[in-house]
């Protein structure tokens, strides 16, 4: 079968992710980015988890009832392919993956995946930035090579307003709103973390917060990317960061007052809906947000 539109949704096996697949479905067949059939493919680490997910949304009633999969002559097909944003060679192998079965592109990618840790130590620190700041990192890198379609293509990454910038002290707010590269954020994580190790983080200005920390530098990562492929006239793709809103999920350990389907409406509206051309912004509640807090 041939597709039309071609999109990724990492660590989509459960929460957010899983219900920013299925409302990907929902939705499709109303965006203006419809040209016809749609392939997901829905990521995550765990095989098993992963193929029970696509399962799941292959018999989900509201999927069903609205004809919304091709197996009910609808519009989009799920597909499952493993992958782990801490991996870089999980990262390269679905990438070349995706060139070679996709070899006119794909349009959008979801980077939903990411961790919290209990705790906070040296190791918790590594361990989360690894994941949700170069993981996430890497991956866009990887994708963004494959937004080959004449009417460009989307990248979406999916943080936290946990990385609000009023945590920090002034001198490291304005170091991370003024950076001019990806570098230079990369440089951030990296002094966060010696900080960490040297038990000084509270004194230099960061907040003890692994996780609220990644994602700061998830935001900032993300904006400069959007920058830079401004400077490169690459105008077409379009790259955003969002929160998806405090959500009930594992990861929240069941507090929030979204449910996963509210929480997934801010990223598939940056996948699929009109945002009028806007890139390299910070949205909420379908909304562009300041990074400031």
């Amino acid at each position: 079968m041939s597709y039309a539109r071609v999109g990724v949704v990492t660590g989509a096996n459960k929460g957010i992710g899983y219900a920013i697949v299925r409302q990907l479905a929902l939705q499709y067949p109303h965006s203006p980015l419809n040209r016809g059939p749609l392939l997901i493919y829905l990521t995550a680490r765990d095989t098993q988890r992963g193929e029970s997910a696509v399962s799941s949304l292959g018999s989900d009633p509201a999927l069903r009832q609205a004809k919304a999969l091709a197996s009910d002559g609808g519009l989009t097909s799920i597909r499952f392919h493993p992958l782990d944003i801490a991996s870089s060679a999980s990262i390269s192998t679905f990438a070349a993956a995706l060139a070679k079965e996709h070899p006119d592109g794909i349009d959008f990618v979801i980077n939903n995946a990411g961790m919290a840790m209990d705790g906070f130590d040296i190791n918790v620190v590594k361990t989360t930035l690894a994941c949700n700041y170069h993981g996430t990192l890497a991956a866009t890198r990887a994708f963004l090579p494959l937004l080959t379609k004449p009417d460009g293509g989307r990248i979406v990454n999916v943080a936290s307003s946990a990385g609000l910038l009023n945590r920090y002290s002034r001198s490291i707010q304005e170091r991370f709103l003024h950076a001019k590269s990806v570098d230079d954020v990369t440089s951030l994580m990296d002094e966060f973390t010696a900080a960490v190790e040297r038990g000084t983080e509270r004194a230099e200005g960061w907040p003890s917060a692994a996780y609220a920390t990644s994602k700061a530098g998830e935001i900032g990562m993300t904006l400069q990317i959007a920058e830079e492929l401004k400077r490169q006239g690459k105008t077409e793709v379009l790259v955003n960061v969002c929160c998806p809103g405090w959500v009930v999920t594992d990861m929240t350990k069941g507090r929030g007052h979204k449910t996963p389907d509210q929480g997934a409406q801010t990223p598939v509206m940056l996948a699929i809906g009109d945002i009028e051309g806007k890139s390299g912004k910070f949205w909420r509640d379908e909304v562009e947000i300041s990074w400031g807090g």
